[in-house]
């Protein structure tokens, strides 16, 4: 069982050091007003200021128990109160939590003392959250690795080590007046907005992008030299230019991380998000379909490296069904993309956001590849196709060898990582990866001499780990012939650039 604790303690003032985003550096910061007495108010026009940690999802990273999915429960405290809520046994994916934890606090300044670190502690999230702001800092803070509301035990650097990592996704938000998440404080002494009308979907500043998102991802607090304190490094109430602004550099702009705020995009920590719309069935065949622990598979993998992975199967709005043809031909490829991705409009703000894959029954065309896209002068490899007939052959070829390289004898997980093998393997492409035994066609097999030679680029580039049970890019720790996809990937790849 593994034990998942955060810690929130609600206070202004703060004792422990503090990690200095690089991204929030980079900006030009503006420092709040500081006028908090020591016995301050925080919000006169409540009873009584509430907290609330509310867990959005946890997620296994590593093997947790040998035999079985791990059980997982959460310890929160706030101050000195501890909840605990219920065990939810076997599960290594925990979407749906439906856990939150209020507690009533002092609305007075107070301070706190740094944890011993022990083995205990050094398993537990310390958050300070601000009730005058609004925000927190601490163990997750604006512009960490791992992004804002998410926890991630690798961290540490242990990656490829069986470490019992996980994934731990949260919000705190407390009560106040109008209801529109900003303190009594943070709208009378910094924002200068009514503490008595909602702000929510305002855009003062008229740069695209409503206050809300501003905050949220604009207000920080940190130690910078002597001048502590809180920082604005996004105003909501001064016009930027968002669409030029790309602070982890994922190919999402401000403006695009914004739309898909709403899918838990992290302007400071890279996202890569694909649409995979599916051909119907092949009359005379059974449908064949992504298995769902694909994604998972996928998601793990880009998670360990702080990449969060989105799919949208239908569940983003997209995952769109498009109609059987048997023989499909080039400019087929493109018309799908138009209708079904573009939905005909040029402009579609998703192009430049989401990689598209289709998956397809074509009987001419039994291997997956990468294509691009072209919209008018602008062009982007942003494309994938899949042959579903073809992978599926693929999991019983050679019944013993298959399933050694797998790891399983279960004929569904087989696909699963079949699948997720190749998606991401079409994906490193549209992502720039290119290095001596990437797409090696004679070293698949034992009897192949690139077999041998490219064992140690251990990459779903490398056909052959492609349908196996590694689900991942090297890191390039393993010495002669392996590579580092994960710091060679280049997520831009997908923006249109002017094609004549």
């Amino acid at each position: 069982m593994k034990k998942n604790l955060l810690k929130v303690i609600c206070t202004v003032g703060i004792l422990a050091l503090l990690f200095i985003p690089t991204s929030a550096m980079a900006q030009s910061s503006k420092q709040l007003p500081e006028k908090m007495p020591l016995l301050y108010d925080f919000d006169p026009l409540v009873n009584n200021i509430t907290v609330t940690v509310t867990i959005k999802e946890i997620r296994a990273l590593k093997t947790i128990d040998l035999l079985s999915n791990p059980d997982f429960y959460v310890k929160v405290k706030i101050n000195d109160k501890e909840f605990i809520s219920n065990v939810w046994e076997n599960q290594k994916y925990v979407q749906n939590p439906d856990f939150s934890t209020t507690a009533e606090v002092l609305d007075l300044l107070c301070d706190i003392s740094v944890d011993d670190g022990n083995y205990t502690q050094a398993r537990t999230a310390d958050i300070v959250y601000s009730i005058a702001a609004g925000v927190w800092w601490g163990d997750d803070s604006l512009g960490d690795d791992s992004g804002l509301g998410r926890l991630n035990g690798c961290d540490d650097n242990s990656i490829y080590q069986q470490d019992r990592d996980c994934e731990l996704w949260f919000d705190i938000t407390q009560n106040d007046f109008d209801q529109d998440g900003f303190p009594y404080w943070l709208e009378t002494e910094a924002y200068n907005t009514s503490p008595m009308i909602s702000n929510l979907g305002e855009d003062a500043d008229q740069d695209g992008i409503p206050i809300e998102w501003e905050h949220f991802y604009g207000l920080t607090y940190f130690q910078w030299g002597h001048d502590e304190g809180y920082y604005m490094v996004y105003d909501p109430f001064e016009w930027e230019n968002y669409s030029a602004i790309d602070e982890d550099n994922d190919a999402l702009n401000n403006i695009e991380e914004y739309l898909t705020w709403q899918w838990g995009s992290d302007p400071y920590r890279q996202d890569i998000f694909l649409e995979i719309d599916q051909m119907q069935k092949e009359p005379g065949n059974n449908e064949t379909t992504v298995p769902l622990e694909s994604y998972e598979f996928i998601r793990d993998s880009h998670a360990r490296q702080n990449i969060v992975w989105h799919i949208d199967d239908g569940r983003l709005g997209g995952g769109e069904i498009i109609p059987y043809k048997a023989d499909l031909q080039e400019y087929d490829y493109d018309q799908f993309y138009w209708k079904y991705f573009m939905h005909q409009n040029a402009n579609n703000w998703r192009r430049g956001v989401f990689h598209w894959g289709i998956i397809g029954y074509n009987v001419t065309q039994k291997t997956g590849f990468t294509f691009g896209s072209r919209i008018g002068n602008l062009q982007a490899t942003d494309c994938f196709y899949l042959p579903a007939l073809f992978l599926k052959t693929q999991v019983k070829l050679i019944p013993i060898f298959s399933s050694l390289a797998r790891r399983t004898f279960n004929s569904e997980k087989q696909l699963a990582y079949i699948y997720a093998g190749v998606i991401m393997h079409e994906t490193g492409h549209s992502l720039g990866l290119h290095c001596p035994g990437v797409d090696c066609h004679d070293g698949k097999w034992p009897w192949e001499v690139n077999y041998w030679r490219y064992g140690s680029y251990k990459s779903v580039m490398n056909y052959r780990y492609v349908y196996s049970a590694l689900v991942d890019y090297s890191d390039g720790s393993r010495g002669k012939n392996d590579w580092d996809d994960w710091s060679s990937i280049d997520l831009t790849n997908i923006n249109p650039r002017p094609h004549w």
